[in-house]
């Protein structure tokens, strides 16, 4: 159902990855599309293409990439691991509090609420999967992806309280250190910013 190949994240191996449920092919399409755009101005540009359109396909394909196909979701030995738009955010397994998938995967830890659009449900079978945030089964055969991803991730954040010492809701685990980091995604920034500054001197063109 996942990748469970061990890799290395910054020194803490990779236990699984997970693949995304929705927005890829919407994303490769939307990508495809806007370099279609982009190259045609590119070419087009002395033949009266307007170069503002180019640009701007230019910024809906770095948008589509960074939205769409660049987030990811992965655990270490210690850490949840969501990759999202603009960040990357490692989140303390035995620091999580509640976690849950509905229409996105959110996480509670160290009093804050993180999202990951990864895996997500429809509003629908969302709405049909609601339970206490502790009453969750087993990794089973044949059970629908989300469900996996949301049984998998407690059973890793089970074992990983089960290391620190904690329960859920704690005053130890709300005391344990570096429950959250984020880290600034600095291409997928600097490449809308330079698609934006592009777009504002396509319209001087």
């Amino acid at each position: 159902m996942a990748d469970i190949s061990p890799r290395q994240d910054g020194g803490d191996e990779v236990v699984q990855r997970f693949h995304a449920t929705s927005g890829r092919l919407t994303g490769w399409l939307t990508v495809v599309v806007a370099g279609v755009l982009v190259v045609a101005g590119v070419a087009y540009l002395d033949d009266g293409f307007p170069a503002w359109v180019a640009a701007g396909a230019l910024l809906v394909g770095v948008l589509a990439w960074a939205a769409m196909l660049r987030p990811a979701l992965w655990v270490t030995r210690e850490h949840l691991v969501m990759q999202n738009m603009l960040e990357t955010v490692h989140v303390r397994l035995a620091a999580v509090e509640e976690m849950a998938v509905r229409q996105v995967l959110a996480v509670r830890a160290g009093d804050r609420r993180l999202v990951s659009t990864v895996v997500g449900r429809t509003w629908r079978k969302a709405l049909l999967s609601r339970r206490r945030a502790d009453e969750h089964d087993g990794v089973v055969d044949d059970m629908p992806y989300a469900d996996f991803v949301e049984n998998r991730v407690h059973e890793l954040v089970d074992a990983a309280r089960a290391r620190a010492g904690v329960r859920a809701g704690s005053k130890e685990q709300l005391a344990l250190p570096d429950a959250v980091r984020r880290e600034p995604a600095m291409l997928p920034v600097a490449l809308v910013v330079a698609a934006v500054l592009v777009l504002l001197v396509s319209f001087f063109v």
